[in-house]
């Protein structure tokens, strides 16, 4: 995610949130959640609440801790106020309810780790932003390439014929390396795919070379193992020629961190955050920050 982004999300996140009088609790309102999400209509956005107040059932905590409904005032414009409903929201109620969103959203992604982590300083969340990002593109490589392995198996009906074609794909991707080649390079523990050590980019770079594969391969309706090969190194090499031209060699990457311990370190978050979620006591303990 872009850093400028980071930083216009952060202060908005961060001008959004407000502490319960009596308990210090944090909380946010729902309706200025909404905005923050990307959500014009409320309507919408409730049925993103009813499915948080769900997974919060499911998880075994008691809704109305975490969701707890609030009336305030709004200006109309012209001295005139209306009341209306609102939300009370824990941290943890805001997490649920940006898990249930559209990650592809910048607004959600954000939400994702602004509320999964306990620290609100900007600099550790932009980390856990782009550990996040890179656990993602990791499983969407994993997914192409099972759409691919797929894809060769129902038009050559044999097994081996990915993998000879991966290894293809690497060769040009990395200039001439093999993917033993660059497993030595890195250092990847015996066993181990040569993508759970890659940066980011360059496991993107292997999911793009893989979708236009994937695409072309249907399109024009390859049916033997060499022409397939052929679309699968093209696409590798045109997609080096372009990291390439923006100074990004991908052999010369340094290796990134194990992706199954940075899974395993946010999946360690989440369930952190679960075991304390924080309720909200009661409608009182709100009304002066409402």
């Amino acid at each position: 995610m872009d850093k400028d982004v980071v930083v216009r999300l952060h202060t908005s996140f961060e001008d959004m949130v407000q502490r319960a009088p009596d308990t210090g609790t944090e909380f946010w309102c729902a309706r200025d959640l909404q905005m923050l999400l990307g959500y014009a209509k409320w309507e919408n956005f409730a049925k993103v609440v009813d499915k948080a107040i769900t997974a919060c059932e499911t998880a075994g905590y008691s809704p109305t801790d975490h969701f707890l409904g609030v009336r305030k005032m709004v200006d109309l414009g012209s001295g005139a106020k209306r009341e209306i409903d609102d939300i009370a929201l824990t941290r943890y109620a805001c997490y649920l309810i940006a898990q249930n969103g559209d990650p592809a959203k910048d607004q959600i992604a954000f939400a994702q780790t602004y509320f999964a982590v306990q620290t609100r300083k900007q600099e550790l969340i932009e980390k856990r932003l782009a550990e996040a990002e890179r656990v993602g593109a990791r499983r969407r490589l994993t997914q192409s390439e099972r759409e691919l392995s797929g894809i060769i198996f129902d038009r050559l009906r044999e097994n081996e014929s990915f993998a000879r074609i991966r290894s293809k794909g690497d060769v040009a991707l990395f200039g001439g390396r093999s993917t033993r080649d660059m497993k030595g390079r890195l250092r990847v523990p015996q066993g181990r795919p040569l993508a759970d050590f890659l940066p980011t980019i360059t496991i993107k770079a292997k999911d793009f070379a893989n979708e236009i594969t994937n695409f072309n391969v249907k399109q024009r309706d390859l049916r033997t193992e060499p022409g397939i090969a052929d679309e699968h190194v093209r696409n590798n090499r045109e997609v080096r020629k372009l990291l390439v031209d923006r100074g990004i060699v991908p052999e010369s990457l340094p290796p990134a961190e194990d992706v199954k311990k940075v899974e395993r370190r946010l999946l360690s978050e989440q369930k952190r955050l679960s075991k304390q979620p924080g309720a909200l006591e009661s409608r009182r303990s709100l009304k002066d920050g409402t």
